[in-house]
């Protein structure tokens, strides 16, 4: 058991979760976790099946004058986002987490913390291994590759599920208990371009944004903070003329870009123009994104001139594009107060030899919405020659406050804590709209801890609501009826 976690209560619990830490368990690296999730069954005599995808479901039966109960299917994903800070050495492949505490607050070194969704499959395991555990017939679904794309959840066989009551274990505030969340679909661009030498008399620059906190794009993105890519191009539209020789930013789909970097190359009778810009831009800036991204910063360092730039044109034509490009929040929801219900984060930018290269996802709890914000973002960079193409859409799930297990969460909620629970929607995808579709009946209520910043290294979750998650899940999975 790593230092930082060890004497914490509920004790079992922080130990799976430190074990886990120390398993690669980025998406599409889940071997090392679906291993571990046997060998656990194995080793407590627990039914468990393994599907094409790597699901890992594990079952365990009712504990003594718990049997009449009902099946209880707790879900979480095995995969977490793996973001490290600039000039931090470690190798999310083989390395552990560091973990780090700080009070009631437990971060990693560097890293993401894979809190998100690791403390869910902590509690699982936790409540699998304990004997004295009071609860009707239980299921853990361990899916994977819920942060790339919700693999897993779509893979799902109804024939392997028992359960029609479901606990996702996957949200992030404490006495919030989400019954709906939006879809989401992927827009992928490619601008293919034209590769020459560069004119005489230019100078090359690297332009950085950067010092943005970055987040969550479903969760966090009525928060408003800045995006780097967006940022930066922002200061090279201002430029009359530029020639760009490389751009990147952003690292997951579902991750508000906190870094870009962009080469361009420049006439060097224009050079002041570079500085006066900067000044001017960056002023701006810290000006709009004072609260939410305080420490947000661009800067140019002269580079030597490449051998080669992408034509001024087409250079232009692709800033043009993304500084016009959508980001954030589209629409606000006229049903639920306080809830987005359209958004798009502009996620993924590179360049190669074959060109320019754009990932960005949308969510809305409206499915008609989630298209059109698709198409309207594709069609900006429709207009400058691209090739455009959707992937990766996944439904929406759709509120049911009546339902019975919502019912069940409430009184179980205000008995263990006295006070009203919260129950609303989530801007962010979960696995339960995909889980219910798969599985005809399915009653769903997902909940979790406090935690804050997933997705970015700045992650971090609350020690003592990981306590109340713990002691609230058996209170419910006792009165469940």
């Amino acid at each position: 058991m790593q230092e930082a976690v060890r004497g914490l209560e509920p004790q079992s619990l922080w130990r799976y979760f430190s074990d886990i830490s120390s398993i690669p368990r980025e998406s599409g690296n889940e071997a090392g976790m679906q291993a571990y999730l046997i060998a656990f069954a194995k080793e407590h005599n627990l039914e468990y099946i393994k599907d094409e995808a790597g699901n890992v479901i594990i079952r365990k039966g009712a504990a003594p004058g718990f049997e009449s109960k009902p099946s209880v299917a707790l879900q979480g994903h095995m995969d977490m986002v793996c973001v490290k800070d600039e000039g931090i050495v470690h190798d999310f492949s083989a390395d552990p987490l560091i973990l780090v505490r700080d009070g009631d607050i437990l971060k990693a070194q560097g890293t993401t913390l894979g809190a998100d969704n690791g403390i869910a499959v902590a509690l699982m395991l936790a409540l699998l291994s304990d004997k004295g555990a009071e609860h009707g017939p239980l299921e853990a679904i361990f899916t994977v590759e819920e942060e790339t794309g919700l693999t897993g959840a779509f893979a799902l066989r109804e024939r392997d599920i028992n359960s029609r009551l479901l606990l996702n274990l996957d949200s992030e505030d404490e006495g919030v208990f989400y019954i709906g969340c939006a879809g989401g679909i992927e827009t992928r661009v490619i601008k293919k371009v034209q590769w020459q030498a560069p004119k005489q008399h230019t100078k090359a620059f690297l332009l950085t944004a950067s010092g943005m906190q970055g987040g969550h794009s479903g969760a966090e993105i009525h928060k408003q903070r800045a995006n780097a890519i967006k940022v930066a191009a922002r200061l090279l539209a201002h430029l009359p003329s530029f020639s760009l020789f490389s751009a990147e930013g952003g690292t997951k789909r579902n991750v508000i870009p906190s870094t870009a970097k962009f080469g361009f190359v420049i006439d060097a009778k224009d050079e002041a123009l570079v500085s006066d810009m900067l000044n001017e831009v960056q002023a701006e800036l810290s000006g709009e994104y004072e609260v939410s991204d305080p420490d947000l910063m661009i800067s140019a360092t002269e580079v030597a001139v490449p051998s080669k730039v992408v034509d001024e044109a087409e250079s232009k034509a692709f800033i043009t594009a993304l500084y016009a490009a959508p980001h954030g929040v589209d629409a606000m929801s006229m049903s639920i107060v306080g809830i987005v219900e359209t958004s798009t984060n502009l996620a993924i930018l590179s360049l190669d030899d074959e060109g320019f290269k754009v990932i960005a996802s949308h969510r809305s709890s409206i499915l008609s919405s989630r298209d059109d914000v698709a198409k309207r973002f594709a069609s900006i960079f429709s207009l400058i020659g691209s090739e455009v193409s959707f992937e990766g859409g996944y439904p929406s799930w759709k509120p049911n406050p009546k339902s019975k297990l919502t019912s069940f969460c409430a009184k179980a909620y205000e008995e263990y804590t006295g006070k009203e629970a919260t129950i609303t929607a989530i801007h962010a995808g979960l696995e339960c709209g995909i889980i219910n579709s798969r599985v005809p009946g399915m009653d769903s209520v997902s909940f979790g801890p406090k935690m804050w910043d997933a997705h970015s290294t700045k992650e971090r979750v609350s020690i003592s609501s990981v306590a109340w998650l713990e002691g609230f899940t058996r209170h419910l999975l006792k009165i469940i009826e």
